[in-house]
């Protein structure tokens, strides 16, 4: 018979690394929550989890347990959303993580809209510019842009982006524009978390080194260097198209600009997906595009 105790402060530490944030997320004392943990190593005679003063993570066999273990509880949550679904009620807590600018931008307000409609969840919600592993740092999903990784990893579509090329008349005005690729060696390129730019030209695919005055991992402060004349930036279409509608930068080199490409839910693979994860992505799926309106 399968025993439960001290699976939830299990997994629930191994999600937070933080017995301190386990225990505020399950409302008991921190020392219950060691004490559980504590048991349950005794009782399958490994440890699971390292304690140090300042960090906590898991050993090799507590990571296999983690995942296990966390599917369990995904399927046990199902069972009891199931009967929570009469209601229209979601409950529990979602972890998730978005790039900064984009999250800021679409995810944040989104995922503010979809608490109101259900109070009784909790959202930590991670912005950064790391590529975290879901699955080692306690991450129900992701908001992952451009081309994926190969993985195992369940992936939906939410949206397109474009990439634009694009400068300031001042800086054109001053510099000329571009029309080929090889022209781009006598610009001043101002570039972002990547050292190369992509293009696509009668169905071939170019990977290029520009250089440049600036190299920033952000893009509003691209935008802004761009908008000031420094240089060409190639960015999202979220941060430039106001401004491209406005007449404050233009873009260059269209016909080398590449497809768009997409904008990403992603979560770990489970036998028993979370109801309140699926929910999430299905209310993005459906007001990311609507956004483009406002």
């Amino acid at each position: 018979m399968f025993h439960w105790e001290g699976i939830a402060e299990f997994v629930t530490v191994a999600d937070e690394a933080s017995f301190t944030g386990a225990a505020k997320i399950l409302d008991i004392s921190t020392a219950q929550v060691s004490r559980k943990i504590t048991a349950l190593e005794q009782r399958l005679g490994t440890k699971l989890v390292l304690r140090t003063t300042r960090h906590v993570s898991l050993t090799d066999v507590g990571v296999i347990y983690y995942q296990h273990c966390k599917q369990l509880l995904a399927g046990l949550e199902q069972a009891d959303q199931a009967v929570i679904d009469m209601s229209g009620v979601l409950t529990g807590h979602i972890k998730v993580t978005a790039a900064i600018n984009y999250g800021e931008k679409k995810i944040a307000p989104l995922v503010n809209d979809f608490m109101r409609q259900h109070e009784q969840l909790t959202v930590d919600l991670v912005l950064s510019n790391e590529r975290f592993d879901l699955l080692r740092d306690g991450f129900d999903l992701a908001i992952r842009l451009g081309k994926l990784e190969d993985s195992s990893m369940v992936a939906r579509k939410l949206d397109t982006r474009v990439q634009h090329l694009c400068a300031s008349p001042d800086y054109l005005a001053k510099h000329g524009t571009p029309t080929q690729l090889a022209q781009l060696q006598h610009h001043n390129c101002l570039l972002g978390s990547t050292d190369y730019w992509r293009f696509c030209h009668d169905g071939k695919h170019h990977k290029l080194h520009p250089k440049g005055s600036i190299s920033c991992n952000n893009g509003n402060a691209l935008l802004d260097a761009t908008l000031k004349g420094m240089g060409l930036a190639q960015l999202p279409d979220y941060y430039v198209l106001p401004h491209l509608e406005s007449g404050e930068l233009v873009t260059v080199l269209d016909d080398y600009r590449e497809p768009e490409d997409g904008i990403w839910a992603v979560y770990p693979h489970s036998q028993y997906p979370s109801p309140k994860v699926t929910k999430l992505v299905e209310f993005l799926r459906e007001e990311i595009p609507k956004s483009h309106l406002k």
